[in-house]
């Protein structure tokens, strides 16, 4: 079995390959081919993916938005 080098963490130079957004997964392909999806996209094809994939990289969690607390009221 062939050896692959770690890869690296997505930024926001990885463009999906479906719709050209910041992707925040990457899938590697048996011969050396990778997909890169935004989370809309992953979400859709993923399942299909999953047993095709060599590696699977999912940064989703990253696009969840923080909470941000509301300003006191001023009285």
């Amino acid at each position: 079995m062939p050896t692959m080098a770690p890869t690296s963490a997505l930024d926001a130079t990885d463009r999906c390959d479906r719709c050209g957004a910041q992707a925040y997964v990457r899938v590697m392909l048996p011969g050396g081919g990778e997909l890169h999806f935004c989370g809309h996209h992953w979400n859709r094809h993923g399942d299909s993916l999953r047993s095709q994939a060599v590696e699977i990289t999912d940064e989703t969690h990253r696009l969840v938005d923080s909470v941000v607390e509301p300003e006191p009221s001023e009285r």
